[in-house]
């Protein structure tokens, strides 16, 4: 059992950074929700060929602030990194370094994820275009998203207390950790799916959308968009007996129940959220709260697992990695 510690301020800036990253992140569901995403047209650094767009329409707003967002994001993650190294730099313990490892991780993903937008803006592939690029480029932008968070995560989990870890638990463990991510993923890229689906092709009752989705001459990603509700479901299910044997395996490790408890909560919450959503045919608001959810999960997950893998590391104290 950790001993409890003052939180330092570089933890308390770590979260801050999650924090605001998936303020940023909801935004660009905004975004893309409300059709915004050619606000600024096929134009990148530029917005329309401006600097700053001048008689601006409302998606341009959106889409402009989304880019002034993002670049703060940009900018709080280089003080991470740069803070992180100085921590490093100072005091070269096995911590600092993982802190270290995890803080670039999020410097790299960010850089990605703005490279990602750019190249969604300069093909077009944004608010009602499709192309048969599109529904890869989402999936690949979702997948970038979860893996800045998760590198976010352990930055902030690695700088709030004494905390490292190895891989050196048992196999069938780590094989649980990693299917749970496998699953994650693949709900995230069928859900990202699910809502380009939604927007690009409305429909204005539930049964009309089920009879798009069942229909032999709908777009292929109607079709392809129950794939989501089920997949959520079973990796719901998978989660929660997940969460469960890690706590009991960890020997009821205080910090390993406390996510574990913390994990089943946020799936239990985000597949009644999800029910709402698709029963209220996906506003604006639900998209929200859906993808905040998802988010929520996956930060469990990640926080989960680091403290089960720290919670069963066989490194001894001052051991290298």
């Amino acid at each position: 059992m950790e001993p409890q510690a003052k939180i330092s301020g570089f933890a308390k800036y770590a979260w801050f950074v999650l924090a605001y990253n998936i303020v940023v992140i909801l935004w660009g569901v905004f975004l893309r929700a409300s059709k915004s995403g050619d606000g600024c047209g096929q134009h990148w650094l530029t917005c329309n060929g401006e600097v700053l767009p001048s008689a601006p329409e409302l998606k341009t707003i959106i889409e402009f602030s989304h880019r002034i967002t993002s670049s703060i994001a940009g900018l709080l993650l280089i003080v991470l990194l740069i803070w992180a190294i100085w921590r490093w730099y100072k005091q070269r313990t096995i911590q600092n370094r993982q802190t270290l490892l995890t803080a670039i991780g999020s410097f790299i993903f960010v850089v990605v994820e703005g490279l990602l937008g750019r190249s969604l803006v300069l093909t077009g592939n944004t608010a009602m275009t499709l192309t048969p690029e599109r529904p890869f480029w989402m999936a690949g932008h979702l997948i970038n998203t979860f893996v800045l968070l998760a590198f976010l995560s352990l930055t902030a989990w690695f700088a709030s207390g004494e905390r490292r870890f190895g891989f050196r638990a048992d196999f069938k463990y780590l094989a649980v950790l990693v299917l749970g991510v496998m699953a994650i993923f693949l709900v995230g890229s069928s859900g990202s799916v699910a809502a380009l689906a939604s927007m690009l092709f409305p429909a204005d009752t539930l049964s009309a959308g089920f009879s798009q989705d069942f229909s032999p001459t709908s777009n292929v990603l109607l079709r392809l968009r129950l794939v989501h509700p089920v997949l959520s479901i079973l990796t719901a299910v998978y989660l929660i007996f997940a969460a469960g044997w890690l706590s009991r395996a960890s020997g009821s490790d205080r910090n390993v129940v406390r996510w574990s408890n913390v994990l089943s909560v946020v799936v239990l919450a985000q597949i009644a959220f999800g029910a709402a959503t698709l029963l209220t045919l996906a506003p604006i608001v639900m998209q929200l709260g859906h993808l905040f959810l998802a988010d929520a999960v996956w930060i469990a997950f990640i926080v989960l697992g680091a403290s089960f893998l720290s919670a069963n590391s066989s490194l001894a104290d001052g051991e290298m990695p």
